[in-house]
């Protein structure tokens, strides 16, 4: 593989991630207390910053996205309305005691679909999701076993649900797969629409008059119980919040700035009930962890289009041009702000090298693999954007080489010099005998006219013959 031409250097500046630790190459990140984190980027889905991320840990609350992520996806594909109204059964409080967060629901209370989910993201109702689940899964249990399923479709590998609502000491996650279901429920638009209300009020039932509700998550709701607006984040946009003594305080959440869109996952995070303070971290780590994303990352082009990357050289090629190899798409990628050129490697698989003219334009000939420090980001086909045509002193040349080197000019070939060869030998025999015979018979002659003269001789000597 011969390199002739390589993208300019200030082009080549690219991500340097890593799914286990910050990037090198970034600011340090700042002192966190959560236990349980992970920082991505939700244009790509890359983890930037992550500890302890694929730790097992109780999810606490944080289950309630998987319970609202089926049951919206319930009313995409039409199997339930958002009007519907839903009537509470006699285990909507199932698991529940006295300090579990709910909506009060009792058996026998009807409200509708829509209500439901707002009671269980803003309220974090444990009771709300197990009526959900009763509805959609036909128990409990039923939905559970959806729930699991779930998870496994999403590439989990170690989430466990018990329950709807997280009050199992048995629900089981990472940081990481927590990521993997949150990025999917926020891709759904009405999942963030609910997610992302700050207040609602849940009219009148037949069983309990208005309730207003504050969502829990401090960076969007001025009301919160945790905080009220000292938390408020500019650009951020839900999720969930959670806890237990098992979990400590959590928070998955999201940020967009300028381009930028993050998505975090802070768990086992101290605050009043486990550890007697009046700051919740989870809401501190999840404020540090986007200042930190949005001062020390950006968008960058590292492969454009309109810059050729490689050349190859092309027999026959008419002015001895190049085939000229440009990216095929554009790749824009989230970089440290502060990574030098030095961090980036580009490299390349070239498929074809020994090319031979006319080349067309648009062909795939490799690909190019960009990475930093040895962690490889981006695959990106090489393509000739331009044709290269057959030189016309070579052309003829080409022609007679195309055409003799088929098969059946060969083999019509063979048949013809061994029909000359066999024409020549026997040319070469017919002459030799012809050879032969015309001296035999001047021999012969040569005998006669001797036997003639030696004949004449003696009759002219008077010999009676």
């Amino acid at each position: 593989m011969k390199k002739i031409r390589m993208i300019s250097l200030m082009l080549l500046i690219c991500i340097l991630f890593s799914v286990c630790s910050p990037m090198a190459s970034a600011a340090e990140t700042p002192e966190l207390n959560g236990k349980n984190i992970v920082l991505a980027d939700l244009n790509t889905g890359r983890v930037i910053y992550s500890k302890n991320a694929d730790t097992v840990v109780a999810p606490a609350s944080l289950t309630k996205i998987m319970t609202v992520l089926l049951a919206v996806e319930s009313v995409e594909r039409g199997e339930h309305s958002l009007d519907e109204l839903v009537t509470a059964k006699d285990d909507c409080r199932t698991g529940l005691d006295e300090e579990s967060s709910s909506a009060n629901i009792v058996s026998g209370e009807q409200l509708t679909f829509r209500d439901l989910l707002y009671c269980s993201m803003i309220q974090s109702a444990s009771d709300a999701c197990n009526v959900l689940a009763s509805l959609i899964g036909g128990s409990i249990s039923g939905f559970v076993d959806m729930m699991n399923a779930r998870a496994v479709e999403l590439g989990c590998t170690v989430t466990h649900f018990d329950d709807p609502n997280g009050l199992s000491n048995n629900n089981q996650t990472t940081a990481y797969e927590m990521f993997l279901i949150a990025q999917e429920a926020i891709s759904h638009d009405y999942f963030m629409a609910v997610c992302n209300i700050a207040d609602v009020t849940i009219p009148a039932t037949n069983a309990s008059p208005e309730r207003e509700y504050h969502n829990s998550n401090s960076l969007i709701s001025s009301q919160s119980v945790y905080g009220g607006n000292r938390y408020l984040y500019t650009g951020a946009a839900g999720v969930k919040t959670g806890y237990t003594r098992a979990a400590g305080y959590c928070l998955i959440s999201t940020a967009e700035r300028e381009g930028l869109h993050f998505l975090a996952v802070v768990m086992g995070c101290d605050g009043w009930l486990n550890a007697h303070i009046e700051d919740y971290l989870n809401f501190e780590d999840t404020i540090k962890l986007y200042d930190w994303g949005f001062a020390n990352f950006a968008y960058r082009n590292v492969i454009d289009t309109s810059t050729p990357v490689y050349e190859l050289d092309v027999q026959f090629a008419q002015d001895d041009a190049k085939a000229v190899l440009y990216p095929q798409q554009n790749l824009r990628v989230l970089v440290p702000r502060d990574t030098t050129d030095e961090d980036v490697h580009l490299d390349f698989n070239i498929y074809e090298t020994d090319l031979i003219a006319p080349v067309k334009a648009g062909e795939v000939y490799g690909e190019a693999v960009v990475s930093v420090n040895r962690e490889v980001f981006g695959t990106v086909n090489l393509i000739t954007r331009d044709a290269v045509d057959l030189a016309r002193s070579e052309y003829m040349k080409r022609q007679l080489h195309d055409f003799f080197t088929n098969r059946w000019v060969i083999g019509i070939s063979v048949m013809v010099l061994l029909v000359i060869a066999l024409y020549v030998a026997l040319l070469i025999r017919y002459r030799k005998a012809r050879a032969k015979y015309l001296e035999e018979r001047r021999q012969a002659e040569i005998r006669r006219r001797k036997r003639q003269k030696e004949f004449e001789e003696k009759r002219r000597e008077g010999w009676e013959l």
